[in-house]
């Protein structure tokens, strides 16, 4: 008994690798040795292979079995090491298992995939934006930097990095070169103003040395500090908490106004704000608008131009980026996708 428990710990010291190289060979010597004792048995060394087998995984069907008193002993040593040594197999298959569910979940796991959304710095806002991000598109791939150690929303299109966002390395594990865009949510748990955006600044930094392609967007907690991102490349900055003061205000002085707004802020709910591509047939804004509004859309703006109605005479430029207000389906059919 004290042999077999020694025989055990040994094997539980193995690597992975090891242990599946002695199984097989296990398998494979005692298929040879089974067959070589009482070859009339098994007639050929692959039935031999099949005893082994199921006499390893405890089945025993019965249709084949030894007979000889040399074979009946070789049956009770894989009785005592085979069958544990199978169980030992199973067991690390399923640490394995349990060990890269746990890795995913602690953000130790490093994202391959492409085309997908970074989230940095986990909080409310982030929560949100991850909920309306999937709202938008479910098939969109999302990963979330933070420091904490455990994985912050659980998706299955969500994954999760867990370390210092300044840091190349932790942005390199999240796939960020190969990344769509990424966000910068302010990091409030810092009760320094100065700090948190210091910090936003930090990582901003990062992403233009690793990836300068990548579109940024980034929360600023004080608007005096952006003078000092005129040396970091971020695409957009977003006021921490103008936007919940325009809203109020503009509840306040325009009575009912505020789902109007919110419908723009959320594809969650009525329509929203989309991007459509250019037509041949649009020479000029007024072309554009009546085409688009004969199929129930309408053009607001060019980029961040919201005075085209007021020029509708005037050509639509090659680089124009044309933004009309419609709903979900209407969207689809502009700009022929199928509709799910």
């Amino acid at each position: 008994m004290h042999f077999v428990l020694r025989y055990v710990n040994q094997m539980l010291r193995l690597s992975n690798g090891l242990i599946a190289i002695l199984t097989v060979a296990f398998v494979l010597l005692c298929s040879l040795i089974a067959y070589w004792i009482e070859p009339q048995t098994f007639e050929t060394w692959f039935n031999s292979l099949y005893w082994v087998m199921t006499t390893m995984a405890t089945v025993g069907y019965g249709d084949y079995f030894m007979t000889t008193v040399p074979g009946k002993m070789f049956t009770i040593f894989l009785y005592l090491f085979g069958i544990g040594l199978l169980s030992l197999v199973i067991g690390k298959i399923i640490e394995a298992f349990s060990n890269v569910k746990l890795r995913r979940e602690t953000g130790k796991v490093n994202y391959r995939g492409s085309n997908h959304i970074v989230v940095i710095t986990w909080n409310k806002k982030a929560h949100s934006a991850v909920e309306e991000l999937i709202s938008s598109d479910p098939e969109l791939e999302i990963v979330i930097i933070d420091e904490n150690e455990k994985l912050p929303y659980d998706h299955k299109k969500v994954h999760y990095i867990s370390g210092d966002p300044a840091l190349e390395t932790t942005l390199e594990k999240a796939g960020l070169s190969k990344a769509r865009a990424a966000i910068i949510f302010a990091d409030e748990r810092s009760p320094d103003i100065s700090l948190v955006d210091g910090k936003t600044l930090l990582i901003a930094s990062s992403i233009e040395r690793l990836a300068p392609d990548v579109h940024t967007t980034a929360e600023i907690m004080s608007e005096k500090h952006i003078s000092n991102f005129r040396y970091v490349k971020v695409n957009d900055f977003i006021l921490s908490h103008d936007a919940v003061s325009t809203l109020v205000v503009r509840s306040a002085l325009n009575e009912g106004t505020i789902d109007l707004y919110m419908q723009l802020l959320s594809r969650q709910h009525g329509d929203d704000l989309y991007e459509v591509g250019q037509k041949p047939q649009w020479v000029t804004y007024h072309d554009a608008f009546l085409d688009l509004l004969q199929q129930g859309a309408t053009l607001i703006a060019d980029r961040n131009d919201l005075g085209i109605n007021r020029k509708l005479q005037e050509k639509i430029p090659a680089d124009a980026r044309l933004f009309v207000v419609c709903d979900p389906v209407t969207y689809l059919k502009i700009s022929g996708k199928e509709i799910l």
